[in-house]
């Protein structure tokens, strides 16, 4: 299988983990194990681009291969172009008459839902013109049908996690707890630790489980989180006024070494996703994160986060928007349940999130839309 790789959003070769999107570290880890399989020549097309440049840059690009794609396919012959979202997928529009090889899009989750009104007219005409699509989730699937994809058209199927990456890293949870303490000030004598790691954006409900969910739960805890964005400000104010502030730590965007201490350290996982219309969360990494670490999860039933957790094997995911559970939940799993999930996360996903794994699906389902583009021409 010779596939044309079309990103827009491929992280520069020395970019720092932690300053990554994660469509760029999907990116860049589909490429990797697409190179290593023998039975796929990819020939990628990649730009590399920080997050701070990406609207002029991308703009610049797409506007580059409406001329250099067609010409590239001629001469290379690839049995399919892919696409690494539906920004790179816009490209179908134009040049669907000037290419005979069936063309497929990855899609994420915001690159179908994000709210502005005329490119969510252009969307359906992407769909028209392309002809399959990965969704990375049953939730964004169902995003892109209500835009007009025929459910033929698309399937669902996971992001994948290097877990390999993994198996080498900190596994010491007290060594990993001492680490927080000394560089952090932070007191975690007799407490569990609960951990968030997101941007700060309101859909990720920081500040609804702040307000509402942690004066609930009964059991000794320290919250933290970590990452930056436009809520920063707003859950500071919150914090400072709170009188579970002091129960509280903002940490704000960290490097990876900092990262792997934290999901080692840490006794749950905690992703409290509210409904934000436009916006959503097409998968939910973060939480392969903390269960490749023996971290389990509790979070917010909602889009994406569904087809990650799975209930009482990596954790649990409550009733959105439902403090009261989500508190009850938090409480019993520490009280009851923890040791039980903390063994049973990290099999769950190498057996299921693995990159060889999704590969799989990814290429079993590409055969299958060639196969069909050829038929029909």
């Amino acid at each position: 299988m010779k596939i044309l790789y079309v990103s827009h959003l491929h992280p520069p070769k020395d970019a720092v983990l932690a300053n990554m999107g994660g469509m760029q570290r999907v990116s860049m880890q589909l490429v990797d194990e697409l190179k290593q399989r023998d039975d796929v020549e990819l020939i990628d097309v990649t730009h590399e681009v920080s997050w701070k440049m990406a609207g002029p840059m991308t703009a610049w690009f797409l506007l580059n291969q409406l001329f250099e794609l067609p010409d590239l396919v001629r001469r290379e012959k690839p049995d399919v172009v892919l696409f690494s979202s539906m920004v790179t997928a816009s490209l179908a529009y134009f040049l669907r008459k000037k290419i005979n090889v069936p063309m497929i899009t990855i899609n994420h989750g915001q690159d179908v839902t994000l709210p502005v009104n005329l490119y969510q007219k252009f969307v359906p005409r992407i769909f028209k013109n392309i002809d399959g699509v990965i969704s990375v989730s049953s939730a964004t699937r169902e995003q892109c049908i209500k835009r007009g994809m025929h459910e033929d058209k698309g399937v669902a199927l996971p992001n994948g996690f290097p877990v390999s990456d993994y198996n080498n890293r900190i596994n010491d949870s007290e060594y990993s707890r001492c680490y927080l303490e000394n560089n952090f000030n932070l007191d975690l004598k007799n407490k569990y630790l609960l951990l968030t790691v997101g941007r700060l954006v309101r859909r990720k409900g920081h500040y609804w489980f702040i307000d509402k969910i942690l004066p609930k739960i009964s059991s000794d805890i320290e919250y933290v989180v970590i990452g930056d964005g436009p809520e920063l400000e707003h859950i500071r104010k919150l914090v400072a006024n709170s009188p579970v502030g002091g129960n509280v730590t903002l940490l704000g965007r960290q490097p990876d070494e900092v990262l792997q201490h934290a999901y080692t350290a840490s006794d749950l996982f905690i992703m409290p996703n509210i409904k934000v219309p436009g916006d959503m969360e097409g998968f939910g990494i973060v939480l392969l994160e903390a269960n490749i670490s023996g971290t389990p999860v509790i979070a917010s039933g909602l889009e994406g986060i569904r087809d990650v957790i799975k209930q009482g094997i990596n954790g649990y995911q409550v009733e959105p928007g439902n403090d009261e559970m989500f508190a009850l939940k938090v409480d019993d799993v520490l009280q009851n349940e923890l040791n039980v999930l903390s063994e049973q996360c990290r099999p769950y996903v190498v057996e299921n999130f693995n990159w060889e794994h999704v590969v799989n699906q990814y290429l079993n389902y590409i055969h299958l839309v060639v196969d069909q583009y050829r038929r029909r021409n």
